[in-house]
């Protein structure tokens, strides 16, 4: 249980600092929103990059290493999406922003340091595969849904304009893709530029989960609970089981495998999950909320899942 605490602690007591410094007052939430545009717009990308860069990319991308985890994703969204229509009776727009929030996971800001910390630095392959087709996978699917369910739906080409924009115009998307331009063409990064890129990369994970932990001061818990608690269940219990059930039972995978592949699908749902809902103006209170407490609570479902993964 000893070796479970130093693994989560450390990851939510830096977040947990964030929080607290701009509680009090002593980080502005100007200066929360610029300490993440550094690390989402600059640290993050350098750290993707050179992730995807140095990659093994015919090991790595193994259909039954990334299938488990999005099979359970796109489970979680249909759950979630269901629920909001047939039990809270949601119009279709407000379903399709809700179940968002039931498929977006934090894999970046917690999933990676948590991947890190339990298991070293060779599971973060099985992780950085994961991440760089999660938000092609998410916003192709989120934004076609949702915008073939709005009464005011674009149509099929205005809507994979959309997609396009949405998806290749984050800086996150451009990391990825440059580390698999350098990696398939088998680039050689000089020296200075490649120090440059680490130093960036390592400040990515500490300064992305305090500048966490400081944004989540401005969500609040609103209402829509019944709602933020489906989405918590699906998110933390039922993604992270379906990725563990078809990951030993129906691809075999080995444990070294199957560990990063559950631990990542146990993550809440990311800070995407609230900009998703505020760029269609659909259930924003309840995307603030999912992600305010599911974050919460994860301390604990993770530390389960640690547990059932020993």
């Amino acid at each position: 249980m000893l070796d479970i605490i130093t693994i989560v602690l450390p990851v939510f007591l830096v977040v947990g600092t964030g929080y607290l410094t701009a509680y009090f007052k002593y980080f502005t939430a100007e200066q929360a929103s610029a300490l993440m545009r550094f690390a989402t717009q600059l640290a993050i990308p350098c750290l993707l990059f050179l992730a995807v860069a140095n990659l093994d990319l015919a090991k790595e991308f193994n259909p039954s290493v990334l299938l488990p985890f999005y099979i359970g994703a796109l489970s979680s969204f249909v759950i979630v999406w269901l629920g909001a229509g047939l039990v809270f009776k949601h119009n279709p727009g407000v379903r399709v922003a809700i179940g968002f929030a039931g498929l977006f996971s934090n894999l970046v800001l917690i999933g990676l340091a948590i991947v890190e910390l339990a298991y070293g630095a060779d599971a973060l392959k099985v992780a950085f595969a994961i991440v760089a087709i999660h938000a092609p996978f998410c916003y192709v699917l989120g934004i076609t849904a949702m915008e073939f369910s709005r009464a005011d739906g674009l149509g099929f080409a205005a809507t994979m304009r959309v997609v396009f924009k949405q998806v290749f115009s984050n800086t996150l998307m451009l990391g990825i893709l440059l580390g698999f331009i350098v990696n398939l063409a088998h680039i050689t990064i000089p020296a200075p530029m490649l120090s440059a890129l680490e130093l960036f990369a390592r400040s990515a994970l500490p300064v992305a989960l305090f500048g966490l932990g400081a944004m989540l001061v401005s969500y609040r818990l609103r209402s829509g609970l019944g709602e933020v608690g489906l989405i918590s269940i699906s998110m933390l219990i039922i993604h992270p089981l379906i990725a563990y059930l078809l990951g030993r039972y129906a691809f075999d995978l080995a444990p070294e495998v199957l560990k990063p592949v559950v631990l990542m699908a146990a993550m809440p749902p990311g800070m995407n999950v609230y900009i998703f809902a505020t760029m269609y103006d659909r259930a924003t209170g309840i995307a603030a909320s999912s992600v305010l407490l599911s974050t919460v609570l994860s301390v604990v479902t993770i530390s389960v899942w640690l547990i059932i993964l020993a």
